[in-house]
């Protein structure tokens, strides 16, 4: 099969994009690691501000800012020579100042989803060698996306990632109902969006399954059904790279199957997580009063109306190893994760001996 990625000016040994897992879940170890053996490794953008050093309660912004410059720093001290990326959400506050800072860090590739990242090309036009990626669950949202930035910007998006809602973990892009309903075809999707560009646009650009993607087996499945790479994010929790606390790594070694489902997030996005402890999670800022302590999204029903939960903060705590109050978002293959092993390990797995000397 074949063994390379290449998205815009930039290429990677092996078709492997870590998915971006926020509020530092995948910082700059993961991602410089990742990119280092060969994939493309990205750090999530989102609440970087916290647990970082950086926040002193009142400058988040400024915070956030900073802290992803320093992870991609770091994360280019890994892997000089590898392809790294960030995972920006279009529903944060900040999102154009996220953008920018990407590009002023050196990131290579921008990945963006969780809204549809309408003005990317413009926030990006200074940094034309910036490969934009949107992430999409539909051949529709794909259309849209090119249509508004070829007529906006004369741009194209150089990938796209095709997030499967039925299987992928964290925020996703599809309404409540429609979501494992058994009507959803990704491969169906990623062959509908390549052949969009292809005829439409005479572009033939690489097209990106995600969610689901655990192993080989896997991996295989996805490029013998028409995509030219894979996503994958919870296969690299479990990892001494990742950059979440080892109580967070315990609880997708302990999850069960059945432990996995669908939350209502406060962004008005229906995520993907550990779904046993959301009423502790709702309970905690009840208990302690917590207000918007961040003006983190656009939109937010916690702010709004204080229903739900904040999910920045949730997030927050999960990562730093508070499993009881904290949200775990996980893919559906989380309960697959029986030990903890190495992002080498990984790609050991995936891309054998043979493939890697070919390659």
């Amino acid at each position: 099969m074949t063994v390379s990625l290449t998205i815009g000016r930039h290429s990677t040994r092996f078709p492997v994009i870590q998915g971006g897992m926020g509020v530092r879940v995948s910082g700059h170890r993961l991602a410089g690691h990742v990119a280092k053996a060969g994939g493309v490794g990205l750090v999530a953008a989102a609440g970087l501000a916290l647990n970082s050093g950086l926040f002193n309660g009142k400058n988040y912004y400024k915070a956030d800012r900073e802290a992803l410059l320093t992870e991609l720093a770091k994360a280019r001290a890994i892997a000089p020579d590898g392809v790294i990326g960030v995972n920006c959400m279009v529903a944060v506050s900040n999102y154009d100042e996220a953008i920018r800072a990407s590009c002023e860090g050196g990131a290579q590739l921008i990945v963006s989803g969780a809204g549809l990242p309408l003005n990317l090309p413009g926030l990006t036009a200074d940094y034309p060698d910036v490969a934009l990626v949107p992430i999409v669950s539909s051949v529709k949202a794909a259309q849209l996306i090119a249509r508004k930035w070829h007529k906006g910007f004369d741009r194209l998006p150089d990938a796209v990632v095709v997030e499967d809602p039925d299987t992928a973990g964290g925020h996703l892009g599809e309404k409540m109902e429609k979501i494992a309903n058994g009507d959803y075809d990704q491969y169906a999707t990623v062959r509908g969006v390549k052949k969009y560009f292809q005829d439409q646009w005479n572009l033939d650009i690489p097209v990106i399954a995600a969610g689901g993607i655990w192993d080989r087996a896997d991996l295989q499945q996805a490029l013998a059904q028409g995509a030219d790479g894979v996503q994958m994010a919870s296969r690299f929790v479990c990892t001494e790279e990742c950059d979440a606390e080892d109580a967070f790594k315990q609880a997708y070694l302990q999850c069960k199957q059945e432990d996995i489902g669908l939350v209502m997030s406060p962004a008005g996005l229906p995520g993907r997580a550990l779904v046993s402890n959301v009423a502790a999670v709702r309970q905690h800022d009840l208990d302690k009063n917590v207000r918007c302590p961040l003006n983190c999204l656009k939109k937010c029903a916690y702010k709004e109306c204080q229903e739900r939960f904040c999910i920045v903060t949730a997030l927050d705590r999960a990562q730093r190893g508070d499993i009881e109050t904290g949200l775990v978002f996980c893919g559906t293959n989380a309960w697959k994760s029986d030990h903890i092993g190495t992002v080498a390990d990984i790609f050991e797995e995936l891309f054998p001996q043979e493939e890697r000397a070919a390659g």
